[in-house]
């Protein structure tokens, strides 16, 4: 039996689904692309191969084996994307939820139901069709849970508007001794450097009390506004506009004082090591082609 227990973004890791890039199918056509940054690449013939991507996600993995985390992966299908495990699933407290998920990735979800079919029945959950939420819009901070949604009346229209106010409404009631916070995102199906796809995309928590933030990400400044008051202004590293692009802020925690980060990331992980954090540095920047980085490839499923 698999006990799943997560609070937060940052408490000692103990198991995790790691994606896989493994028999990743060929470069998608122009209308297959979900995101505008992997557009961007399929457009530009520099879209990620998948010999780079494997390398990429074992050295990701030769850091939990160091820490000696539990790793699961998702069983392999024949030509198909299987790196972002985020969106498929995420655990709070002791409950795993089930996302729904674009229709076409239905069986990433498959792939580790294996792993699913560890965890007690009465604490898995699948929310109903009008829910709509990925993980990398849930981010968990002990007795808040953030989530990134979009409430443009064109919500319909967008792929990249991934978690819709009924998925918020849906994690208030399952978890009614929470406080729940939604954020309206930016998104944009053309320009990925003003396109928040998820939550990570434009925030994260690291360590106790700090975070990594991309301010034009919310589309209402009150919502940048209440993670500052939240955090504290002097905790917030502000990342810029291509930093957001490269993804700064969707690193991943194995402990509060251990962050896994992007080598290019300079700023930051100088940064991160000013305030004490032990950076594994590991090559992510074919994966991030994508728009998707550490964060977004992970599926925390015990955290002390």
């Amino acid at each position: 039996m698999l006990v799943v227990n997560v609070k937060n973004e940052t408490s000692r890791l103990k198991a995790v689904v790691l994606g896989s890039a493994i028999n990743n199918g060929p470069t998608p056509t122009v209308s297959e692309a979900y995101d505008p940054k992997s557009l961007e690449h399929i457009l530009a013939g520099t879209y990620p191969i998948e010999a780079d991507m494997v390398k990429e996600m074992e050295a990701f993995n030769a850091v939990f084996k160091k820490y000696e985390v539990k790793v699961f992966r998702p069983e392999m299908i024949e030509n198909y994307n299987q790196i972002f495990t985020r969106d498929i699933g995420f655990v709070i407290d002791d409950i795993f939820i089930k996302a729904n998920i674009l229709p076409d990735r239905e069986r990433e979800l498959d792939a580790i139901q294996y792993v699913i079919d560890q965890i007690d029945p009465t604490k898995v959950v699948r929310p109903p069709d009008e829910v709509h939420i990925e993980g990398g819009d849930v981010m968990l901070w002990n007795d808040y849970i953030f989530i990134g949604t979009y409430k443009g009346s064109d919500y319909k229209d967008y792929i990249t508007a991934r978690t819709n106010m009924a998925g918020v409404n849906f994690i208030k009631n399952l978890f009614p001794n929470k406080i729940v916070k939604e954020f309206d995102l930016v998104k944009s199906k053309i320009e990925a450097r003003d396109n928040a796809l998820h939550l990570d995309c434009c925030f994260q928590p690291v360590g106790t009390n700090k975070g990594i933030i991309y301010k034009s990400g919310f589309r209402e400044e009150a919502d940048y506004m209440y993670l500052v008051k939240l955090f504290g202004k002097d905790n917030l590293f502000h990342i810029t506009r291509d930093e957001m692009y490269d993804m700064n802020s969707n690193v991943f925690s194995i402990t509060p004082e251990v962050v896994v980060s992007e080598q290019k990331f300079t700023r930051l992980n100088d940064w991160l090591r000013q305030q004490g954090f032990t950076v594994e540095e590991i090559p992510y920047a074919e994966i991030a082609k994508q728009e998707g980085l550490l964060r977004c490839s992970t599926l925390p499923l015990i955290r002390e």
